[in-house]
């Protein structure tokens, strides 16, 4: 019997859209992928009046959640951290009968200015980008999902110039199709730094 394809929910927060090189046409892409809902948050709630009852059928519908974003001041843009407050409320997502995301999947793709090198103890923000992203690892944990490594793209403001652009697209699409049929290797996919480390290894053809 061959496993029921999952549902993927993408949700893209990108704040300044027109000066998108790397996150808008990331999303443009996932937009044309089967068995994923993509949803423009920004767009979808332009005064950030987010309909609760709304976002929690979606995550209900889904196996699979997703927060596409560049970094903002190592966080979240705003709309993604509104969302978090509002929509993962009590008894819903976590407490006594708030058990709503109970095994699904939680990852973040994710576009960062600087250098991985930058992303280091000893770099120039002082710490990994997975430790940067505690928070919502630790969200995940109380919600009770599995938290994957991030897809990460970093000197994002060179990508476009420097052709790495496309690449970057093909492997997240492959990531996709991978987390949908079922043949991504969870147990490492949740042990890495970083979600595009090595796909041929991660990714079970």
């Amino acid at each position: 019997m061959v496993d029921a394809a999952k549902k993927i929910l993408v949700l893209y927060a990108h704040p300044s859209q027109e000066r998108s090189e790397i996150n808008k046409p990331l999303f443009g892409a996932t937009q044309q992928q089967e068995h994923v809902t993509a949803v423009d948050l920004y767009a979808e709630y332009p005064t950030f009046r987010i309909n609760i009852d709304k976002e929690q059928q979606r995550l209900r519908d889904h196996d699979v959640i997703v927060f596409m974003f560049p970094l903002y001041w190592y966080s979240t843009p705003a709309i993604l951290k509104e969302w978090q407050d509002l929509v993962l409320e009590y008894n819903f997502a976590y407490g006594a009968n708030g058990n709503a995301l109970e095994g699904k999947t939680f990852l973040c793709a994710i576009s960062a200015g600087g250098s991985e090198t930058a992303y280091q103890a000893d770099g120039y923000n002082n710490f990994t980008l997975r430790e940067l992203l505690h928070p919502l690892e630790q969200t995940a944990s109380l919600t009770g999902m599995t938290y994957l490594a991030p897809f990460a793209l970093f000197c994002a403001r060179s990508a476009f110039d420097e052709n790495r652009v496309h690449s970057h697209i093909e492997d997240w699409l492959r990531v996709l199709s991978a987390l949908s049929n079922n043949t991504l290797d969870i147990a490492l996919a949740k042990s890495l730094e970083k979600l595009n480390e090595n796909l041929n290894t991660l990714i079970k053809d």
